[in-house]
């Protein structure tokens, strides 16, 4: 039996955002809210009365984005570039405002000895810095593209990730 493609529908909520609903092969209903401010209300309703919520839950748009991330499989993360048979992967590695690596520059980082995992290239704003050089200064709010095993780039992610 061929599986048809979900049914999904939009109402525009004024003053608050859109929301969607998906009905599933198995006929269950679920709802998200997309609000202006970027979070999400995902809820779900009973099957047996699919006009009761059944389950509501307010995510904030970073939550909704690592739901996003759990549901997708790895190789299409939003912060998953790409793997390869050598077992290296890409990450996108966001540089908060109150990092300690704030306004320091890459080399001290020591982030190739430490981690073995190689920053290739900086995103800030609408600009790629490619191949960034040790004395590149980081700046909160910048996206650092990092390649390495799967466990260099979760530590180089623990140690951006200080504050």
């Amino acid at each position: 039996m061929a599986v048809g493609a979900p049914r999904i529908s939009s109402t525009p909520l004024p003053g608050i955002g859109v929301r969607y609903d998906l009905t599933t092969r198995e006929q269950q209903r679920l709802s998200v809210v997309a609000h202006r401010d970027g979070g999400r209300t995902l809820s779900a309703y009973r099957q047996d009365d699919p006009d009761e919520c059944a389950l509501s839950v307010r995510l904030t748009a970073k939550e909704a984005e690592a739901v996003i991330g759990v549901l997708m499989p790895s190789h299409h993360s939003p912060a998953l570039l790409s793997t390869t048979e050598l077992g290296l992967v890409a990450e996108r590695v966001e540089l908060s405002s109150v990092s300690y690596w704030n306004g320091r520059v890459l080399g001290d980082t020591r982030m190739r000895t430490e981690t073995g995992a190689s920053i290739v290239a900086v995103l800030r704003r609408a600009e790629a810095i490619p191949s960034p050089t040790p004395d590149f200064r980081l700046a909160g709010g910048d996206t650092l593209i990092v390649i390495g095993t799967r466990e260099g780039v979760e530590t180089a992610a623990a140690i951006l990730g200080r504050e």
